[in-house]
């Protein structure tokens, strides 16, 4: 049966996320689908990567209006990794050209790309904002030596205040992302760490609390004992450290590991994934989502470069979400920000602990008295637990 064309009430805005996945050092923390030149073998290397990550948005397309889909425009789009600017600027512009030929844009679409303090060049920079990127996120993780060295991070923390002055001369949005409890550092080294990142200048500011994966470089060390796990105790009162100089410097949060200098530069992208909406994951091993349908690909380039070539979409799986999965994940993401969660949206079994985390401070009072869910600080530390007990 043909399909029949979307109405312009069916036809939303798309969200767009590219993975590149190469990196010039593999990190021992990291978890991601990343790869460096010299586990690449078969195809799938860097300098393929963009022609085919432009057929699959051919292939995307394709498959969405063969399944009577169809999108706006364009709202948002993120370069991820990985180091996306481990490839040239002009390749990314391409890539966006490319996107851009096929769906219409809005007029103030946010185009953001992750980069390494060591992966950009003030000419790079300039290269990016002609080309259509908005805003930068850099990977600084650490303003002190020592923690970025159990990091396995490669860049010179004297390199970032350079970096974004280059970027906001560029007529960029600048984004710092930091990481904290990583083994041996101090309350002390957080702190230098957060202030130097806001003597920067920055409008907004992620902050994501280490967590040791198991097939990790980093566990193994765990599991041999030359690393000690990071306390929970000291990982909550670094969070509330973050908080606080936050605060001080003008950014609220609005995300639980997120903070910035009012709305306009909150992080659009990432909003649409917490607000549950459409949007293409392009590249190996991203995934997508329309409308209850999740799809991910083949994690391994060479495996994404072959199916690419034999003119297929590279998916590995796909599932059909459940109206109770759907609402699942409503309760899981709509209470990690700041616009709350409606108390419609909880579970009648679970409503019983609204009330208790009321009482424990958990839930601001002046928002459940308009039927919304919003965390206290205490709240966001306690996250999981809050929504495991809505979801019981």
């Amino acid at each position: 049966m043909r399909p029949t064309s979307p109405t312009p009430a069916d036809r939303p805005d798309l969200a767009v996320y590219i993975h590149v996945p190469f990196c010039a050092v593999r990190c021992g923390y990291c978890d991601f689908n990343t790869y460096t030149a010299t586990e690449l073998g078969g195809g799938g290397s860097q300098a393929e990567y963009p022609a085919h990550a432009m057929r699959e948005m051919d292939l995307t397309l394709a498959d969405d209006a063969a399944h009577g889909v169809a999108y706006e425009r364009v709202s948002t789009v993120f370069f991820g990794g990985g180091t996306p600017t481990l490839l040239p600027a002009g390749e990314l512009v391409a890539m966006l050209r490319h996107l851009r030929s096929l769906i219409p844009w809005a007029d103030d679409a946010e185009v953001t790309t992750e980069a390494n303090p060591d992966s950009v060049t003030r000419a790079s920079l300039e290269e990016l904002a002609a080309g259509g990127i908005t805003r930068v996120s850099f990977g600084m993780q650490s303003a002190v030596p020592s923690v970025l060295r159990t990091l396995d991070r490669t860049h010179d923390p004297e390199r970032v205040p350079q970096v974004v002055q280059w970027a906001k001369d560029a007529g960029l949005d600048v984004s710092l992302d930091l990481i904290y409890g990583t083994p041996g550092e101090t309350l002390a080294d957080v702190e230098r760490s957060v202030r130097a990142a806001l003597a920067c200048g920055i409008d907004h500011l992620s902050a994501y609390s280490l967590i040791i994966e198991g097939n990790t470089a980093m566990a193994r060390q765990l599991r041999r004992g030359e690393i000690a796990e990071p306390d929970p105790d000291v990982m909550a009162d670094a969070y509330e450290l973050i908080d606080d100089l936050a605060a001080a410097d003008g950014l609220s949060w609005y995300e639980v590991s997120n903070w910035a200098r009012g709305e306009r530069h909150r992080s659009r992208h990432n909003l649409a994934y917490w607000r549950g909406t459409d949007w293409w994951g392009i590249g190996p091993g991203a995934h997508r989502h329309r409308r209850g349908l999740r799809a991910w690909n083949v994690k391994h380039p060479s495996r994404y470069a072959q199916r690419i070539a034999a003119g297929q979409l590279p998916r590995q799986d796909e599932e059909h979400t459940t109206a109770e999965e759907q609402r699942t994940e409503r309760v899981m993401l709509g209470l990690r920000i700041v616009d709350g969660l409606p108390v419609e949206d909880v579970p009648e079994q679970g409503r019983a602990a609204i009330e208790l985390h009321r009482e424990r401070g958990h839930l601001e009072p002046a928002a459940l008295a308009d039927g919304r869910l919003v965390l206290t600080r205490s709240g966001r530390l306690l996250a999981d637990a809050v929504v495991r007990d809505l979801l019981a």
